[in-house]
């Protein structure tokens, strides 16, 4: 028998089954089944995901993740490829740092030029 949890909810599990995370059992019927396993494995997913880490990252660290949140044990690849991922969103991070300060200045040097008054950005004036 399929986990409570998860048997009216295959839709929000499959997105994790087409990327690798989960594979549920197939009954005579075919239909998918999803145990108690299943359940554990989405919520360290849905942890996973939350921590910024890619579908290819969790593919990655599920083989040494154990609970709920989950711990990540007995992989010792884990630390450099974590960093490595803390180093792209650090990237990213910089970037959108630059891009908002960019774009802080224009906006500094539209209110101190002043001028003509221009509807809100994308909004349209009507004709």
């Amino acid at each position: 028998m399929g986990c409570p949890a998860l048997r009216n909810a295959p839709a929000s599990a499959w997105p994790y089954e087409s990327q690798g995370l989960l594979e549920p059992a197939r009954g005579a019927n075919g239909y998918r089944e999803y145990d108690e396993g299943a359940l554990l494995r989405v919520k360290q997913i849905r942890h996973l995901l939350g921590a910024g880490l890619s579908s290819e990252d969790i593919a990655y660290l599920l083989p040494c993740a154990t609970g709920e949140a989950p711990t990540l044990l007995g992989c010792p690849e884990l630390p450099a490829a974590m960093r490595s991922r803390l180093r792209r969103l650090d990237d990213r991070l910089a970037s959108l740092a630059q891009s908002r300060d960019a774009l802080a200045d224009y906006i500094e040097a539209a209110e101190r030029v002043g001028g003509a008054s221009y509807p809100p950005l994308g909004l349209t004036q009507p004709a």
